[in-house]
């Protein structure tokens, strides 16, 4: 397995943990609400969790795993839902000659002949603040406040459907929300490869139309870091302000993780 993270792990709210069959990518949420630890830390502290569960397990059911390291993280922070930071996860594991996929939240597994697999329902909801403020930053009028007052509007109502139905499901306070992770089960003789990437990352890569996934695959640790730097480059010196390419802040964190099986 090869990786690159922009910035490093100890300034970032992304995560990656390997056990001896997996890679845990976790994906700690912004907060421009108040929550009462960082998302860095909520991520950190949920991953190591399940880490640990998969190295003392390795044929762990993925969904019990998760299940029981967002229950174990929400006590030990003392949560509360609704108020409380959130983390996307993603777990692949090698298997019995099988990748073991689950994906919760938007994170992305790029596998060969260009299938992606990802989980949108947060974007699927639509809500009226993530299109205003998309729509100003076109228009030209960049990271102001109103575009912040934007995003705890925004992240304000995604909380009213966090981890229900008809809403999304993300790692937070309610162990109920890994039942609702999506899962896929490849044979590792068709999927020779697997690259994961948090969507700071991802969505960067192909706005730029840097998408040659095979050949990441088999980049090394300076290659692979080249893309992000690449992306940061460019968001700072061709789009300092979302005009081209609307997000949420200038930067957000970028994590790969390219993995080669034998």
């Amino acid at each position: 397995m090869t990786t690159a993270q922009l910035p490093p792990m100890q300034e970032s709210a992304d995560r990656i943990f390997v056990t001896p069959h997996a890679v845990i990518m976790l994906d700690g949420a912004s907060a421009f609400v108040p929550v009462p630890v960082p998302a860095s830390d909520y991520a950190d502290h949920l991953g190591r969790l399940i880490a640990a569960d998969l190295t003392t397990d390795p044929a762990a059911d993925l969904t019990d795993v998760l299940a029981e390291a967002i229950r174990s993280t929400a006590t030990h922070f003392d949560l509360r839902a609704g108020e409380s930071p959130s983390s996307t996860v993603t777990i692949a594991r090698e298997r019995d000659e099988h990748l073991d996929l689950l994906l919760l939240g938007d994170n992305y597994v790029i596998l060969p002949g260009g299938e992606v697999l990802t989980d949108d329902r947060m974007d699927r909801l639509d809500l009226e603040p993530r299109r205003r403020y998309r729509e100003r930053l076109a228009a030209g009028h960049g990271f102001d406040d109103e575009h912040r007052r934007l995003l705890r509007e925004l992240q304000t109502q995604q909380a009213r459907y966090r981890n229900r139905a008809g809403g999304y499901w993300i790692a937070e306070t309610d162990p109920a929300a890994a039942r609702h992770a999506i899962k896929s089960l490849k044979p590792v003789s068709r999927s020779r490869w697997a690259i994961l990437s948090t969507d700071g990352a991802y969505d960067s890569l192909k706005h730029l139309a840097v998408i040659d996934w095979d050949k990441y695959s088999a980049a090394d640790a300076r290659q692979l870091h080249g893309l992000v730097d690449r992306c940061q480059q460019w968001e700072r010196e061709t789009d300092p302000e979302g005009q081209v390419h609307p997000r949420a802040k200038r930067h957000d964190d970028k994590t790969l993780a390219a993995i080669k099986f034998d």
